[in-house]
């Protein structure tokens, strides 16, 4: 267990909006107005969450990874956004007036178009190690990224990244769409899938996921695993008008062998198998079945999974909870200290069930189970326990040389906030 928390602070430290290596671009030409993109990354079971509008906030899509940070979104009113890692050195950049929260988030829901955007977008720093393209149904689209605003010149715009193949930085993505953008004047949903399949990567590092956004009708085109054949069509507004959800990718695509294989060797195959489980039969039953089989099995990978699975659950219920937004405090954003929303939510129950069984085992390594004691005080603080919250953050961080930084960290600032509460 204690390799799988080293993976998930290793996840923590590494900066938000981490997307490996993507090709997006926007084209606006005639009277169509498209953005396409090749999510390309090491980690399947990309998730779908719809997002019903609210008084404060305009309808959406999003899609990413199971941790539910967004990769990718498009709101009601066709302003979409969507991320490529970079490599910018923060401590280089006199960055300080950032946003407490995403900031993407904020202008997905705030903004119908770019020029709205820009207003949010002007007032904080973008402190993201990662380059994002934003574009509208009026045919503008902006590059942001640390270092400032880039507007799109000409009919496309290109967000991606570079390589390292054999110890040199190749930009052959980026060369290969600017080649094919420049040399036609096509702009239809067949030529850019063209675009897409000759961008797309395949190996260890994987375009899991491909979309084509025609941002003016609302109609987004999905492909999986970079085939190019097969297409899963969403129409935003009809969707959204089936409520709040989140969906698996993969199950709007027929069986296929190279993606079935790349999921089951991934490392959180396990995790995401009793996860399926707990939807088809019941959160309860299951987290009661696997606590059972873990007091007597010899299966070195399932107590990690079933880490996994408690903190999946509460992604799920956070976002559930708080209209289709990330948990902030998961990746140590201020906004995460700051408002602790409390509500009910068996998902809740069931993972502090699993947190409390796991931390109690024999023979737990003391970082583990502090890390543990940490997440246990957010969930009882969520549920309205201050008293059983205050007791478990104390627990976490009693101890500074068995505590992991990013628990001590955290432990830290809500104790300070619960405290002032009473």
């Amino acid at each position: 267990m204690q390799k799988i928390l080293l993976i998930i602070i290793g996840i923590l430290l590494y900066n938000i909006n981490s997307i490996k290596a993507c090709t997006i671009f926007s084209c606006s030409r005639g009277e169509e107005v498209f953005v396409a993109a090749n999510e390309d990354d090491t980690t399947p079971f990309t998730r779908i969450w719809y997002n019903p509008a609210t008084k404060d906030r305009y309808a959406s899509v999003c899609f990413g990874a199971p941790d539910m940070q967004i990769a990718a979104a498009m709101n009601e009113h066709g302003l979409f956004f969507d991320y490529a890692a970079a490599n910018y050195d923060l401590s280089k950049l006199n960055l300080t007036n950032p946003y407490k929260s995403d900031i993407m988030w904020e202008v997905l829901g705030k903004c119908k178009n770019v020029k709205e955007a820009m207003v949010i977008l002007k007032k904080y720093d973008y402190i993201s190690q990662s380059q994002v393209l934003l574009a509208d149904k009026e045919g503008n689209s902006i590059l942001i990224n640390p270092k400032g605003i880039t507007e799109k010149k000409g009919n496309f715009q290109i967000n991606s990244n570079c390589n390292m193949i054999n110890g040199k930085l190749a930009c052959r993505r980026p060369e290969i769409a600017n080649e094919m953008l420049s040399g036609s004047k096509e702009n239809n949903i067949n030529f850019l899938k063209s675009i897409l399949n000759k961008t797309h990567q395949e190996g260890e590092l994987n375009t899991l996921y491909s979309t084509i956004c025609d941002l003016k009708n609302g109609i987004i085109y999905v492909y999986l695993f970079h085939d190019y054949d097969t297409v899963y069509i969403i129409d935003l507004k009809t969707e959204l008008k089936k409520g709040y959800r989140i969906e698996n990718l993969a199950d709007h695509f027929p069986l296929a062998f190279a993606y079935e294989s790349f999921s089951k060797n991934h490392s959180l195959y396990l995790k995401e198998s009793i996860f399926q489980e707990m939807k088809d039969k019941g959160t309860t039953t299951t987290a009661d079945r696997y606590i059972a089989e873990s007091e007597t099995s010899k299966n070195k990978n399932l107590d990690p999974a079933l880490l996994e699975v408690a903190l999946q659950l509460i992604k799920y219920s956070w976002n559930e909870h708080n209209n289709g937004s990330m948990w902030d405090y998961w990746f140590s954003k201020p906004l995460g200290y700051e408002i602790i929303k409390q509500y009910k939510d068996s998902k809740i129950d069931t993972a502090e069930k699993l947190l409390k069984y796991l931390s109690a085992k024999d023979n737990i390594d003391p970082k583990l189970q502090n890390f543990m004691y940490e997440i246990i005080g957010f969930t009882t603080l969520v549920q309205g326990n201050k008293i059983s919250a205050k007791e478990f953050y104390e627990k976490a961080i009693s101890n500074p040389d068995q505590t992991y930084p990013v628990t001590m960290v955290r432990g830290k600032e809500m104790l300070k906030r619960i405290n002032h509460l009473e």
